[in-house]
């Protein structure tokens, strides 16, 4: 509707969004409520950031299954790794049993960060990439109801993008591609069309990856987080703007 009353009709693409569930050596790990596309990216950088893997070569199979409730990925995971999911799974099913059981959860919630490797690029091209990052989200253009995370060159260039309804998704999507295919951070960073949580933090600090760059404002734990793996964190990346929250 215009300023002066009138209105016309404008038909509008959704963004899909549907359940996904997870499955690592046969047990039920997850539901995701996801964009189904790019969902072995997805898979894969869930995995990493969950712990439950190291590297690409820890996960043995896929299988992706359409069901009429959604989506089911089912992920074999090699011996090395396969401990990992039945820990993690007793974990869970201790956590009502008694009030001790929480501290141990909230330990297991803030895990120790590796730290990665100190940033050097020049903070410009963090407006290059901001710039260019609309063009490279074409589920984004149509709907403009979904998230994106994009692997910048040192220059910001955007070397992959990658979109979900879910930020933490998007970025899972993006890490999962560059475990899939080798591809490494190489001095570059991570752009992400959303606000700067710890989870997003904790991903970032667990592909390796240099400088976490973010549209909007960070949490206080998203920050403390980003100290302790030596990450560096630049928030309201915007023409206009662009603050450093280390």
């Amino acid at each position: 509707m215009t300023s002066d009353g009138d209105a016309s009709r404008v038909d509008r693409v959704l963004a899909t969004e549907v359940p996904v569930a997870l499955e690592f050596n046969g047990i039920g790990y997850a539901v995701l409520m996801a964009t189904p596309a790019d969902l072995l990216d997805l898979t894969y950088g869930f995995a990493l950031g969950e712990r439950l893997i190291d590297a690409a070569t820890d996960i043995l199979d896929t299988a992706i299954e359409t069901i009429s409730a959604g989506w089911i990925v089912r992920v074999a995971l090699a011996p090395r790794a396969a401990h990992r999911i039945y820990d993690r799974v007793r974990h869970r099913t201790s956590d009502s049993a008694c009030g001790l059981c929480g501290v141990e959860s909230l330990e297991q919630a803030l895990r120790p960060l590796p730290r990665v490797p100190p940033w050097t690029g020049d903070p410009a091209a963090m407006f290059t990439a901001a710039a260019a990052l609309a063009a490279q989200q074409p589920l984004g253009r149509a709907t403009r109801a979904v998230h994106g995370a994009a692997r910048c060159a040192p220059d910001g260039t955007i070397l992959a993008v990658r979109e979900d309804v879910g930020r933490h998704n998007a970025f899972d999507k993006l890490i999962g591609a560059m475990l899939r295919t080798g591809e490494e951070w190489n001095g570059g960073f991570a752009l992400l069309s959303s606000r700067c949580s710890y989870e997003l933090v904790e991903k970032a600090a667990l592909s390796g990856c240099p400088m976490l760059a973010t549209i909007s404002a960070p949490t206080d734990l998203a920050v403390r987080r980003a100290r302790e793996a030596g990450l560096t964190l630049h928030v309201v990346v915007r023409a206009d703007a662009l603050l450093s929250a280390q």
